[in-house]
């Protein structure tokens, strides 16, 4: 197979480490061109990834011949105009969560997908989280039995600042980042949303953003979610809680890559996504008894591996985009919900 040639666009946090390092450490892709027109992050891009050209707009790296995929990891507002621009000139495309602004727009970026006749998909790398394959694993194993509800949390403590991810404007705010990846992997793990439910409020003093959110989905399964998204935990509840009538599951910590990644370890490193024994999570027991669970290693590259065999021979794609946009109508339904003080009733399935 031809090796795969990839643009990214935005060399942030996003770019920088959760997607350069994994295009270029899978075979048969090759990173041919940054786009930024931030001059600092122009010399940063071109130092780190000097095979790579480093250049200012989209225009750029559509002109070229050698681009068969874009990456688009530019800020929220952004997602969909140059995810069109690349679908409406040829290129395959993959770009951030969330997929759009709306699911309206989300709609209008899968079909200008399906008229291009190209591939879409949407980087939900929480996916490959350690402690979303392990669960993913017990439940196949049928080791937690009939499940009944799932906890899950994504917080920290963070002070307002000028990043775009507390602009009003991009659809910022722990809800739609952090969300985004909750509520996929437990659209995954119990099925298509019922009903939804949600408290958004606004803590920190001068913030433009909901930075403390809890969400519930109850699910048609007959499984509860429970989700907290925080900007304002001085201390943080359990990552992962995953309750069965035979048993539980309880993971503390978050997955390993990231704080990896940004500490400048590479995907190709000995031991990357793994975790020592004292991170694993426990399995309790009704009888009291409690066992630890070795956490399975977390894996972005896979991502990028299935992309690579979707555009290759015809594999399926890493994340389909309906999938992303029935996330981002619950994300939505939360915001009614909220503001309503209602429950949701969802209508897609």
């Amino acid at each position: 197979m031809a090796e795969i040639g990839v643009g990214l666009i935005g060399y942030g946090l996003a770019g920088r480490s959760f997607h350069a390092p994994f295009i270029e450490a899978v075979d048969g892709l090759r990173l041919c061109a940054i786009v930024t027109s931030d001059p600092e992050r122009r010399a940063r891009a071109t130092g780190e990834h000097p095979a790579a050209d480093v250049v200012g707009s989209v225009d750029e790296i559509l002109a070229r011949a050698d681009i068969d995929v874009v990456v688009v990891a530019a800020p929220n507002r952004f997602h969909v105009p140059i995810a069109s621009q690349a679908l409406s000139a040829g290129r395959h495309v993959i770009v951030d969560k969330p997929i759009a602004l709306s699911s309206g727009e989300a709609e209008r970026l899968i079909d200008t997908a399906r008229g291009a006749g190209r591939l879409l998909s949407v980087y939900q790398n929480r996916r490959w989280d350690g402690d979303f394959l392990t669960v993913r694993r017990l439940i196949a194993e049928g080791v937690l039995g009939s499940i009944d509800s799932l906890e899950s949390r994504f917080e920290r403590s963070s002070p307002v600042g000028p990043e775009w991810r507390e602009s009003a404007l991009e659809a910022g705010g722990p809800l739609r980042d952090l969300g985004a990846h909750l509520v996929d992997q437990a659209l995954l793990l119990a099925g298509p949303a019922r009903r939804v439910w949600a408290q958004l409020d606004r803590r920190r003093p001068g913030t433009e953003v909901d930075d403390s959110v809890f969400l519930a989905i109850d699910h048609h399964s007959g499984v509860r979610s429970r989700m907290w998204m925080s900007l304002i935990a001085s201390h943080v509840g359990p990552r992962l809680r995953l309750r069965g009538l035979a048993a539980e599951y309880v993971k503390e910590d978050l997955d390993a890559q990231e704080a990896q990644l940004l500490g400048g370890m590479l995907p190709s490193a000995p031991h990357f996504g793994e975790e020592p024994r004292e991170r694993w999570g426990l399995l309790h027991r009704p009888d009291g008894s409690t066992d630890p669970i070795p956490t399975l290693p977390g894996r972005y590259a896979s991502f990028y591996e299935l992309m690579r065999d979707a555009i290759g021979s015809g594999g399926p794609l890493p994340v389909d985009p309906l999938d992303s946009l029935r996330v981002l109508r619950v994300l939505e339904a939360a915001e009614r919900a909220a503001a309503t003080g209602s429950v949701q009733v969802m209508t897609d399935g």
